[in-house]
């Protein structure tokens, strides 16, 4: 039993409710996806219910060893140092994706790119790197008097944030205003002048109404996806106020949403059981966008609430953790994933009880897809990262303020 414990304390380096946590949700995860894989065929086009449940399973056997090897392997040091050269590298990905990616399951055109036969989507890569180079960038190179910052430091911070969300924003708006508002929180606490932030803001607002005026009375930008963002928000905005003769034309563009709330209905208290969902063979994304609305009908409010319990533990251990890190730079980065996760997980639900308008946005550890769940299982690997690091230094029996020296030196 001894044994046992000692190999279970060396496998799992870190935070070990962390670790037992994302399992949990990883191993639940297959549920609601073979439930929802139905529709699957119909969305990709290809493949059949077994088949998309191993490939869910592919995906999560190979966002354990990504996370693992983030975790183990991979030096503290490397994350961030790496992050700048890695930033420049995804600039002429994006432009590559905006031109000639492809589309997948209805997805606009820019999103996807295809090496060696593997799709992926670029602009959730750069969402990550963006927010690691800035947490760097933050505790490296600002001067502790925030009115000394040269302009060169300022370039530094704006260029790269406009740079990505512009690059994003024709082919994947919610993606680009998700970076966009992470950015910004990232540098409010990361104690960047507030006058600096504004200026940000406004700047990224005056660009957007440019893009959307010339985009509306142009043909300057080709296939962008300008008139689906505006009219789902005009039907968020309009569909309870119109008569019912105007709600009837509106059922076709209204359609997911009423389909994930009657889902969600129709589940109950305890809901109607695995595997049981009555609704999603016509609930379109039903196994990655709207998949919430699945766990809903088949488990209930009680079962979403325990898995909202267990998203909040991983959002507390992350908390947690980042108190313990002597050093800015750490609990800023620890502190920005967190934070990036809760955003993701605040926007899918929030789309499937039509509080916000659809955009898109899987649900973290749970929805069918590669490329989210990858970079969900990387910025894990990161916290995990950051946790073993301080417990093994913390093992040595280096002290707090060697420890955060020893963390300043490597990071």
């Amino acid at each position: 039993m001894t044994q046992n414990k000692t190999q279970s304390r060396n496998f799992f380096k870190g935070d070990k409710v962390l670790w037992y946590i994302i399992i949990a949700i990883s191993i639940f995860s297959f549920f609601p996806v073979y439930s929802a894989s139905a529709n699957l065929q119909y969305i990709v086009g290809e493949g059949t219910t077994i088949f998309h449940l191993g490939k869910h399973a592919g995906l999560i056997l190979f966002g354990f060893g990504i996370m693992s090897l983030v975790a183990y392997v991979i030096r503290y040091e490397w994350i961030g140092k790496l992050s700048g050269i890695v930033l420049v590298l995804m600039v002429p990905l994006l432009l590559y994706a905006s031109y000639f990616g492809s589309s997948i399951g209805g997805a606009s055109a820019g999103r996807w790119v295809s090496l060696a036969g593997v799709r992926f989507q670029p602009s959730t890569f750069a969402y990550l790197v963006l927010i690691v180079y800035l947490c760097r960038h933050l505790a490296k190179n600002m001067p502790k008097n925030k009115e000394e910052i040269s302009y060169l430091n300022h370039a530094m911070i704006i260029v790269p944030i406009l740079v990505i969300f512009g690059l994003i924003a024709k082919d994947n708006g919610s993606t680009a205003l998700m970076i966009l508002i992470m950015s910004i929180v990232v540098l409010f606490v990361g104690q960047y002048p507030l006058k600096y932030i504004i200026r940000i803001g406004a700047v990224a607002i005056v660009g957007i109404t440019m893009f959307l005026f010339v985009a509306l009375n142009t043909n300057i930008f080709k296939n962008t996806r300008v008139h689906t963002w505006i009219s789902r928000v005009e039907t968020f905005v309009s569909s309870d106020k119109l008569n019912e003769s105007e709600n009837e034309a509106l059922k076709a563009k209204n359609y997911q949403i009423n389909q994930a709330k009657a889902a969600i209905v129709h589940g109950g208290l305890l809901g109607v059981g695995p595997g049981k969902s009555a609704l999603k063979h016509s609930l379109p994304q039903s196994a990655s966008d709207f998949i919430f609305a699945i766990v809903v009908e088949e488990y209930g409010l009680l079962g979403a609430a325990m898995l909202m319990c267990a998203y909040f533990i991983i959002l507390m251990r992350i908390v947690i953790i980042a108190t313990k890190i002597p050093t800015f730079y750490g609990s800023l980065l620890v502190l920005s994933i967190g934070m990036m996760i809760f955003l993701q997980l605040a926007v899918n639900i929030a789309v499937a009880v039509n509080i916000i308008p659809v955009t898109g946005q899987p649900l973290p550890l749970i929805s069918y897809g590669g490329t989210s769940m990858l970079v969900t299982y990387i910025q894990l690997g990161i916290v995990l990262n950051i946790s073993s690091r301080i417990q093994v230094l913390g093992e040595e029996g280096l002290g707090e303020k060697q420890i955060a020296k020893e963390m300043n030196d490597i990071a």
